[in-house]
């Protein structure tokens, strides 16, 4: 099932199923329990990311390939950070560049693959974390470098947790449809050049993984997101480097799940 999350005019957020018409199946659920079709057809309003996450979850140099461009090296054990849930925009949001940015605008991209909990997982075995995934979307860690690494005391909460700088979605994909997550195409795209492109298989420590290590004496709650890492090719390793500027159009394309489209401008 595809899902979508849009606020109807007057009326409070809601979860719903796209249709092809431009209009939309109401669902009634939640992530634990699982979402059904109550047979009601309504216009489609504003488009919302596609979960308002009870936490924000991400995993550091978790491509083989991304912590190569840095000459990092991966360790034994994934590096987790956390966003601010104030940080999450959704499909066609802007993203603001951060009003100080020290000596200079650093605003840089993240392609990632988001994993959405829907079972209470705690303490859950890696054959088993599978299990406790509801679905999955596309996400942006979008990242203000100086801040990551000059102003953050050696914490990345900082530098990535500006509001804004996580963009989710446009749809929510249930696992079913996914299958194995570690198969999927993943992209970055902007401008209409393609600035990231690889493969989840160049993960690190795949979604099992990564769920199991965050359940150690950690219970994920159903709506948890958990953003599971960058290919190469981001802004910082590039040689000239290339930072997000006002206007910017930024796509994430991943495959099975679709296109996350956001536009860049200064901050207000």
């Amino acid at each position: 099932m595809r899902i979508i999350r849009h606020q109807p005019a007057d009326q409070a957020p809601a979860y719903a199923q796209p249709r092809e018409d431009g209009q939309v199946n109401v669902l009634q659920g939640d992530f634990e329990s699982g979402f059904t079709d109550t047979g009601e057809v309504v216009e489609m309003g504003r488009p919302l990311p596609p979960i308002a996450p009870v936490n924000i979850f991400c995993i550091g140099k978790n491509y083989q390939a991304h912590a190569a461009e840095f000459g990092m090296d991966v360790g034994e054990y994934p590096v987790v950070f956390m966003k601010p849930t104030t940080a999450i925009i959704g499909p066609g949001d802007v993203i603001r560049i951060p009003a100080s940015q020290m000596d200079g605008p650093e605003t840089d991209y993240e392609a990632e693959l988001a994993i959405v909990i829907g079972k209470p997982a705690r303490n859950v075995d890696q054959t088993q974390a599978l299990e406790h995934v509801f679905g999955y979307a596309c996400a942006n860690d979008v990242s203000a470098r100086k801040w990551q690494k000059q102003a953050g005391g050696n914490q990345w909460i900082r530098g990535k947790g500006f509001d804004t700088f996580c963009p989710v979605g446009p749809e929510l994909v249930t696992a079913d449809e996914i299958g194995d997550p570690q198969t999927l195409d993943i992209k970055l795209i902007r401008n209409g050049e393609t600035m990231q492109s690889s493969n989840t298989s160049d993960m690190v420590f795949s979604v099992a993984t990564i769920v199991s290590y965050l359940s150690r004496d950690v219970t994920l709650l159903p709506g948890t997101l958990i953003l599971t890492g960058t290919p190469e090719g981001v802004g910082a390793a590039r040689d000239p480097q290339v930072w997000l500027a006002p206007d910017d159009e930024v796509v994430v394309e991943i495959e099975k799940i679709g296109q996350l489209r956001n536009v860049v401008k200064s901050a207000q």
